[in-house]
């Protein structure tokens, strides 16, 4: 799968172009980081609570 857009007749700004490949950047980075991560006893099922920078438990989110 690649990040660029399938239309042929429209070019991307560098701005565009700089936004793919920090996107890019951003998801190599959280899946090295995922992969090094210690397997997590008794812990929150799913995608970590703290993700956001608050407390989120099914779909609410707790700013404390």
């Amino acid at each position: 799968m690649s990040d660029q857009p399938s239309v042929p007749d429209r070019k991307l700004t560098p701005a565009a172009q700089r936004a793919l490949a920090e996107a890019e950047a951003r998801r190599q980075a959280a899946a090295a980081h995922a992969a090094a991560a210690p397997k997590e006893l008794q812990g929150p099922k799913g995608p970590e609570p703290t993700r956001y920078g608050d407390w989120e438990r099914k779909g609410i989110a707790s700013d404390f």
